[in-house]
């Protein structure tokens, strides 16, 4: 039986394209309220038409300084205390390790590490007050495993490991839980363009089941990991990687 979100409120980030839109949708499927969170203007719309009613965009950069805490002050005022964030956006600017600029590197931890960690901080301020909450970051099995031209990402992606582990420890005897996904690649439209041909070809070769994952069933993990069922599961990173880093 697939859990429901009624009466709940979701923070999605990343969430106007990708694992990230995904995952909104399958939020406001099963009942949830979903505040939708991009730097797209396209967020608002993509919100307004999910399944469902009061669901709501913003548009923001969260590597702005205060963005977190403006996004949740919209949030409360929008939809009331949130009760699940989930951490999805995230960028991969990829060059081997003697090349990767200075600029590049910051803007990769900027986006996937410091903005997860200051949405996470601003809405466990607010989850700690209520003494409930789910908070799921997106790292990835780069997080485990060395990639090649991947400093920066894989670096990025460890450190959400790291993150959620401490939040988890800190936050669970408040009712809060904090964990990771990891997935390996993603047949979402970058992720399609990016590994098409013979390179993707190769890539699924490395992986056990023969193929790369769905953004439902990344969805279908995060909502699981969000649900009252998940409520003994804190501090994990959970690989969906089809067995690659168990080779």
């Amino acid at each position: 039986m697939e859990p429901s979100f009624r009466g709940r409120t979701a923070v999605v980030t990343g969430a106007a394209s990708g694992i990230g839109y995904t995952v909104a949708q399958h939020f406001a499927e099963r009942g949830a309220r979903v505040i939708g969170v991009d730097l797209a203007d396209s967020v608002t719309g993509l919100m307004a038409d999910l399944p469902g009613s009061g669901h709501h965009g913003i548009v923001k950069d969260l590597t702005a300084p205060t963005a977190a805490a403006e996004v949740f002050e919209e949030v409360v005022d929008t939809a009331g205390t949130p009760h699940i964030l989930v951490n999805s956006a995230g960028i991969a600017l990829l060059d081997p390790a003697t090349d990767v600029p200075a600029e590049r590197w910051k803007a990769t931890l900027d986006v996937n590490l410091s903005a997860s960690f200051f949405m996470a901080q601003a809405a466990g301020r607010i989850m700690l007050e209520a003494g409930y909450g789910r908070i799921i970051n997106l790292a990835s099995q780069a997080a485990v495993v060395g990639l090649d031209q991947h400093a920066a990402y894989c670096a990025s992606k460890a450190a959400i490991v790291g993150l959620t582990r401490v939040l988890s420890l800190e936050w669970a005897p408040r009712g809060i839980t904090v964990n990771a996904v990891s997935p390996t690649v993603v047949e979402t439209p970058l992720g399609k363009a990016a590994w098409a041909g013979e390179k993707g070809e190769r890539a699924k070769a490395q992986i056990p089941v023969g193929r790369f994952a769905q953004p439902d069933e990344v969805a279908e993990l995060i909502a699981f990991l969000a649900s009252d069922a998940a409520a003994m599961i804190t501090g994990q990173n959970v690989l969906i990687d089809g067995g690659f880093t168990s080779v």
